[in-house]
């Protein structure tokens, strides 16, 4: 799975993408503001991860990757003018998936549309805040609110408390933002609780 990551004005946006699949992982890490792709445009370099669970670079990304069944990700920057960056980003089921050679002809395909996407982003002037993105943002500021209830309740870091709320997630079969939005409007989730009952935060 592929898709073509543009930032401006520190707002990223999936332009293009070989299916809704990989749009919604892109979304994924815009809601969390961090990641391989975001990295990979605002750093120029490209950024592989071999294995998603291994790496501990982006922790809660690492999980809700994970949840996805994606094991390994590769974001190449795609050169843009100044004012913007690009990434083109690759996601798999499979770790070690990105061997050498593969990363290096990822990258010249990168380096190969960077004057179509520069004319692009010229023509085309920026939206302020397409729906898609306004979408992750609220729904990023209903589980910060979430984590920060679990924090005061069982008195966990953050990323205890945001690791709770995803297992409750996994668990429940549900999304992280409507396990969150329960507990902002007060309702405790059955199975999977972010409650430890009677153990501490570090599950001990």
């Amino acid at each position: 799975m592929c898709a073509i990551t543009v930032e401006r004005d520190g707002s990223p946006a999936t332009v293009a993408s070989s299916g809704p699949e990989a749009q919604r992982l892109d979304e994924i890490q815009y809601s969390l503001h961090d990641g391989p792709c975001l990295t990979a445009l605002r750093t120029a370099q490209t950024i592989l991860v071999t294995d998603v669970g291994a790496d501990p670079r982006w922790a809660a990304y690492a999980r809700d990757m994970s949840a996805e069944n994606v094991r390994s990700v590769l974001a190449v920057p795609i050169p843009t003018d100044t004012g913007s960056g690009a990434a083109l980003n690759c996601y798999s089921s499979e770790s070690g998936i990105f061997e050498p050679g593969t990363v290096e002809r990822v990258q010249t395909y990168a380096a190969s549309i960077s004057n179509i996407l520069r004319l692009a982003l010229r023509v085309h002037p920026a939206p302020p805040y397409p729906e898609h993105l306004r979408s992750a943002l609220q729904s990023r500021a209903v589980i910060d609110a979430a984590v920060a209830l679990v924090m005061a309740q069982n008195r966990c870091s953050h990323d205890q408390a945001l690791a709770l709320i995803s297992r409750a997630s996994t668990i429940q079969g549900t999304r992280m933002h409507d396990i969150a939005a329960d507990i902002v409007a007060g309702t405790s989730p059955d199975s999977g609780s972010t409650e430890q009952h009677g153990t501490d935060p570090a599950g001990n």
